[in-house]
């Protein structure tokens, strides 16, 4: 296992145990459409919060809202404390994508992709050259996902699960105060998510505030402290596991599943997972054997 010594960061607005995110009747939507109405919504540090929704219910769009990455269109967002137009610290929210596997045409080592994530630590005036906080970083980041021994693979030889787990170390490489990850689990196998979980369950262990999109919640379901349902792009559901376990006879009635899912078989979000189990059908030749953390005869999936 590496070891690596996380460097000191400067003090930072906003009080301890502060929320990280707050949301007070924001709508999120492109070209003035609202896709996310009157969202109200409170991310204090700790927190894994699971976000579902049935296909187009407005989840990604919530995450991306708060990232600016989708137009507000109204209501507040406050990030540690901030303003979301007064904040600038980008790198204490690390982002994760939906359909977040790399192209094959990618020619670059893993070292190199989660170095990426380095960028917004540095001052824009200083060399792009690697610092040993930088390296140090890198490898705390690749010791977390479980790819230390894959540093200098390259990435287009990884599965399609081990290609998840370097854009996590990208984003963990930032030393960010709270990941937001879109479909993280998505794509990949069952023995192949629970390698993702494993990841998520040692984030959850160190304290890493967590708010992820996902249809797979009972891969996770160990770390999530709590669940927002998303529906016809509003909070319909915000409260703990077991207040969600307590109405999911309810939520049924609606149409939904307890993991977010329309009951009618039409839109279990299976329109991109296809695209991303084809990284590992067309995987190449020579690609790494099993790491520490991928399941055994699993190296051939997500």
């Amino acid at each position: 296992m590496t070891t690596a010594t996380t460097p000191t960061r400067p003090s930072q607005p906003g009080a301890p145990g502060a929320p990280i995110v707050e949301l007070t009747h924001a709508s999120f939507g492109y070209a003035e459409r609202a896709v996310v109405q009157q969202a109200t919504l409170t991310v204090r540090p700790g927190e894994v919060v699971a976000v579902l929704g049935p296909n187009g219910s407005g989840k990604s769009t919530l995450v991306r809202g708060l990232l600016g990455l989708n137009d507000q269109l109204g209501g507040e967002v406050r990030l540690f404390g901030q303003d979301r137009a007064d904040f600038h610290d980008h790198a204490r929210l690390g982002y994760v994508p939906q359909r977040h596997t790399l192209s094959a045409s990618v020619r670059a080592t893993v070292t190199e992709i989660v170095a990426v994530g380095r960028l917004p630590r540095r001052r824009w005036w200083k060399p792009v050259v690697r610092s040993a906080a930088d390296d140090a970083m890198i490898a705390r980041a690749l010791d977390v996902v479980g790819l230390a021994d894959r540093a200098d693979a390259d990435v287009s030889t990884l599965s399609g699960g081990q290609q998840r787990r370097v854009l996590i170390a990208r984003a963990l490489a930032a030393d960010p105060d709270v990941l937001l990850m879109d479909e993280p689990t998505a794509g990949v196998d069952t023995a192949n998510q629970q390698v993702l979980a494993q990841v998520l369950a040692r984030l959850a262990q160190r304290g890493t505030t967590m708010l992820i999109v996902t249809h797979e919640l009972e891969a996770l379901d160990d770390i999530v402290t709590r669940i927002i349902l998303v529906q016809g792009g509003r909070i319909a559901f915000d409260g703990s596991r077991a207040e969600f376990e307590a109405r999911t006879s309810e939520v049924g009635r609606a149409g939904y599943s307890h993991d977010g899912y329309q009951r009618d078989g039409l839109h279990h979000d299976g329109h991109h997972h296809d695209d991303e189990l084809a990284v590992d059908r067309h995987r190449l030749p020579g690609a790494p054997s099993a790491g520490p953390l991928d399941p055994r005869g699993g190296t051939h999936h997500g």
